[in-house]
């Protein structure tokens, strides 16, 4: 038999237990991940609201409320991007200076690898400039892990003295140009990881000291 507690009205339903609501931050970390699972898989044309908001589990609602749209979503992308760029390229000083070097290089080409449309949209054109605009604050570190990682190895003897911004330049021209010509082989194996590691060790040579 059932009983109704006490306090119940005779004939009134007792309320429903409260839904539990995802958190706002929660919905949006899950949005921007699912608009880089999106792009990587279907290319810039398919990061629509649509699709983002399928690959989420949300409304498309939920797209414009946390991200403002289509491109919101594209901020988050880039965003995230250099985001994960900076933390790729993150000098790590429990190594020897000269494995540490090379291990800021492979962190480049794992990144460039693992995300090459974002990547491609990160250094290329076509993305407008008032996106640019939003994503400084996270394009200026994954820079600035760069001009470390100069700094680190002029420290230590490996890089030859001078103002770290050029040699910074420098670097991150060898490495763009291999990685990009690595995306656009037609046989990878021909600009592949042993090619990579070739231009790493011509950067280390290249700018050591003199008589080093």
């Amino acid at each position: 038999m059932t009983t109704r507690p006490p306090h119940a009205p005779a004939g009134r339903p007792e309320p429903d237990a409260p839904r539990l609501r995802t958190p706002s931050s929660d919905v949006r970390a899950a949005l921007e991940v699912a608009a880089v699972r999106v792009i990587e898989r279907d290319g810039r044309a398919g990061l629509t609201v649509r699709a983002v908001a399928a690959e989420a589990g949300v409304a498309p609602m939920g797209v414009y409320n946390h991200l403002q749209g289509k491109s919101g979503l594209l901020v988050a992308v880039l965003a995230s991007g250099f985001d994960g760029l900076t933390e790729a390229v993150t000098w790590n000083s429990a190594l020897d200076p000269e494995t540490a070097f090379f291990e800021v290089g492979r962190g480049y080409r794992r990144f460039v690898l693992s995300r090459p449309v974002t990547y491609g949209l990160m250094f290329g054109g076509g993305v407008p400039a008032d996106v640019h605009s939003q994503i400084a604050e996270h394009a200026l570190p994954a820079f600035q892990a760069l001009l470390d990682t100069v700094q680190h190895s002029q420290h230590a003897g490996l890089v030859r003295p001078g103002p770290a911004e050029p040699l910074a330049m420098c670097i991150w021209s060898a490495v763009h140009g291999a990685v990009g010509l690595e995306l656009a082989a037609e046989s990878p194996a021909e600009t592949g990881e042993g090619v990579y590691e070739s231009v790493l060790r011509m950067i280390v040579d290249g700018l050591a000291p003199r008589g080093r």
